[in-house]
């Protein structure tokens, strides 16, 4: 048996932070997630450096030389950030944390340090790999505290490990046996914080594909709030002779490891992950209104008329007509600035695209609707209904149609699981009812036989088993697709 891995990895900035701090890698040897800390982009540097030390990794090693180079990867990448940290102070206090998987035939080597996770679901059960290098796990180990209390302790997110160049790093390193069937799961803490084990263990023990796995993760975790970066490794073990689909050949970066420009990334294009921003406004320059104008003074009794003041009111009136010329042009700046923006929402009961930004300003609403797609809301998954309705941001025409092109691959998986579902339950009551006329008749549902001889056979029941439908789909309903 030749075991492989079968892989699908995403990264998502959230719905609270600026930019993605997060880094992944997936390749045919190797998993790893890193959570870079530290903000003004220090995070994503140092989690790219982790990731960037560790994906030379990705080949063939021997068995017995995977935890010594797990554990040299740490250590360079450790000293490459206490480089950086020496060059540029600046950015002291930036870590990132580290969890990692390495493949040798049937083994799997498991390194971590601090909150990422590695989950595992093996023969029907669900087990965390991982053990958490944060204040509040301590506390719980000690039995200070209960699981439920850390969930929602204020200093949950503090580390007591991680990777970042300031000292000699400790990472947990482990071996054990891969087997085929086994479903594996690496995440940063924006989906273990936010989604519960039993939601995670049903994902990867009712969702096939790990595409889907890691996208419908994603879509819970901004469900939930989406108060942190989500990345997330799905990866099955599979037996490369046997397997209905091939193993996965190419290695993915993903987050702040694939986006070299340094800039925080595009979002994700699931249902969910769309949910930005809901408007987006330019700031405004300041005006200032200097009030030069001389007050008035009292002549004194017996003094010297003054020379006569000359009036102000010429400049006076160029400054307005200045000050006037400025608003007209920030208001038509400001106008055309909306005209290139988009957002899709729903009007009517269906999935529209609107030019402009969602906002009104003295009741006048600064957004038309731009295009009218056809889709019905009522059809969609709910989760693509909520964020519709919330509205989607989109940075330009061409990227508010991609989102549609989503929404309507969406749409018409539903109706078409529906659709099946649809079929295969006519064609069962229809058996049904041809097996009741056939007992009536006949008294039996077997076969009728005379001499020996067979005369009458039932109806057969229809080939296959019931269609599935997705659980995010509306109930009823099969429409058809605009």
């Amino acid at each position: 048996m030749t075991l492989a891995l079968r892989y699908a990895v995403r990264s998502d900035v959230g719905l609270l932070r600026e930019g993605n701090e997060d880094s992944a890698y997936a390749g045919p040897r190797l998993l790893a997630v890193a959570d870079g800390m530290g903000g003004h982009a220090a995070g994503e540097v140092a989690s790219a450096v982790a990731i960037s030390a560790i994906k030379d990794l990705d080949e063939d090693l021997p068995a017995s030389e995977l935890l010594d180079a797990l554990a040299g990867a740490v250590t360079r990448a450790n000293q490459q950030l206490h480089e950086m940290v020496t060059a540029n102070p600046s950015i002291n206090g930036m870590g990132t944390t580290l969890t990692a998987m390495l493949w040798s035939g049937g083994l799997v080597a498991l390194c971590h340090i601090g909150d990422s996770r590695a989950y595992v679901l093996s023969g029907g059960e669900f087990q965390q790999l991982t053990h958490d290098h944060t204040l509040v796990q301590s506390l719980v180990d000690d039995g200070r505290i209960s699981a439920d209390e850390a969930a929602t302790h204020p200093q949950r997110s503090l580390l007591l490990r991680a990777l970042d160049g300031s000292n000699d790093v400790e990472p947990d390193l482990s071996l054990r046996e891969a087997r085929a069937g086994d479903r594996y799961l690496l995440c940063s803490d924006g989906l273990s914080g936010v989604v519960s084990e039993q939601t995670l263990h049903r994902v990867l023990a009712t969702v096939a594909e790990p595409d889907d796995a890691v996208r419908q993760l994603i879509d819970l975790a901004i469900k939930g709030g989406g108060p942190d970066n989500i990345t997330c490794i799905v990866a099955d073990v599979v037996d490369s002779a046997t397997a209905v689909r091939p193993p996965s050949e190419v290695s993915v970066l993903a987050g702040a490891a694939s986006n070299g420009s340094g800039r925080p990334p595009l979002r994700g294009d699931s249902p969910a992950g769309r949910a930005q921003v809901l408007t987006q406004t330019a700031p405004q320059a300041a005006i200032v209104i200097a009030h030069d104008d001389p007050a008035p003074r009292a002549e004194l009794a017996g003094a010297e008329p003054e020379a006569p003041v000359r009036r102000r009111f010429p400049i006076v009136k160029s400054l307005l007509a200045l000050l006037v010329l400025l608003v007209v042009g920030a208001g038509y700046l400001g106008w055309r600035y909306t005209q290139s923006q988009y957002y899709v929402g729903a009007d009517g009961g269906q999935v529209v695209i609107y030019r402009g930004v969602n906002q009104n300003v003295a009741g006048l609403s600064l957004s038309h609707v731009y295009h009218r797609t056809g889709i019905p809301m009522a059809k969609l998954p709910l989760t693509d209904q909520s964020l519709i309705t919330a509205t989607i941001t989109a940075s330009s025409l061409g990227r508010a149609q991609q989102v549609v092109g989503n929404i309507r691959n969406d749409y018409q998986t539903c109706q078409t699981a529906i659709a099946s579902l649809s079929a295969y339950q006519a064609r069962i009551a229809a058996y049904n009812a041809a097996l009741a006329a056939y007992k009536n008749r006949y008294g039996t549902t077997g076969e009728v036989r005379r001499k020996g001889k067979v005369i009458h056979t039932p109806p057969a029941r229809p080939a296959g088993t019931q269609p599935t439908v997705p659980s995010d789909c509306p109930t009823s309903g099969t429409g058809t697709s605009p």
